[in-house]
């Protein structure tokens, strides 16, 4: 149920997401996930938009997941090898509040190589940026 919903809105709300997460409302395109693909993606909502100049990497997820920051560093250098002068903002957007301490990683460390990326709790995020964003875009309008 959460997957589509958030693709759902992160394909048509593309620039509230951006403006959200990157503090500019970029116009993102969908990027396909197939097109990174060498091996099958399983994820729960994995999202990729687009510009010019950067991908937006959203990865929703309803649970803790051990395998988040290795997936993270596994798509960064997927889309490294698709798009290698594009800028990459990762973020993963836990949507259910837990206490695991897995939603609190944020880096990927094997050996020499260390990745890291955005970790956001949803329940941790004020309501007011929702509704600032929803002003913005309607004054827009």
């Amino acid at each position: 149920m959460f997957d589509n919903c958030c693709k759902f809105l992160a394909e048509n709300f593309s620039s509230d997401f951006a403006t959200w997460l990157l503090g500019e409302p970029i116009t993102l395109t969908e990027l396909s996930p197939k097109e990174l693909s060498l091996e099958p993606i399983r994820a729960d909502a994995l999202i990729l938009l687009q510009s010019d100049e950067i991908v937006l990497h959203i990865e929703f997820q309803t649970k803790p997941d051990e395998n988040i920051p290795f997936r993270m560093a596994d798509y960064r250098l997927r889309l490294y090898r698709r798009f290698p002068h594009k800028r990459v903002y990762q973020v993963v957007i836990y949507l259910e509040k837990t206490n695991s301490e897995l939603v609190f990683q944020d880096t990927f460390i094997l050996e020499e190589t260390i990745h890291r990326f955005r970790v956001l709790r949803l329940w941790e995020q004020a309501t007011e940026d929702f509704l600032t964003i929803q002003d913005y875009y309607h004054l827009q309008y």
